[in-house]
């Protein structure tokens, strides 16, 4: 798995990198994402192929137009994408959303899960 990181897409936005832990197992793959005040309706992921794309946003939740003399709050947006290798099974992949972190689940496919092989005495 390699991640591809995008710092900028347009001249106007810039997309923050959140940090990943990835961990394998003989059943699959896990990706946890940090993406703090990202809600699920804000929560966009995508796969194409073996291209895995994670892109959040985080509303600051004050009202448009505001007359405010100064204004610092801002939305952020993360993205991270990932290739992922030709043996795990996209079309069977969980996705969790709680306090800010996601926590995708990627199985292997089952011809690349390791199988137990039975010894006969002969």
């Amino acid at each position: 798995m390699n991640s591809n990181s995008t710092n900028t897409v347009a001249a106007s936005t810039f997309y923050l990198v959140p940090r990943v832990d990835v961990f394998e197992d003989s059943a699959g793959v896990t990706l946890l994402a940090d993406l703090p005040g990202v809600r699920k309706d804000a929560l966009d992921i995508q796969v194409d192929g073996t291209n895995l794309r994670l892109e959040g946003r985080v509303f600051d939740g004050t009202p448009q137009p505001t007359d405010a003399v100064a204004f610092e709050m801002s939305a952020s947006h993360y993205r991270r994408a990932f290739t992922l290798s030709e043996r795990l099974d996209t079309s069977a992949i969980d996705a969790q959303l709680k306090d800010g972190v996601l926590r995708l689940r990627i199985p292997k496919l089952a011809e690349a899960q390791p199988k137990r092989v039975e010894v006969r005495i002969g």
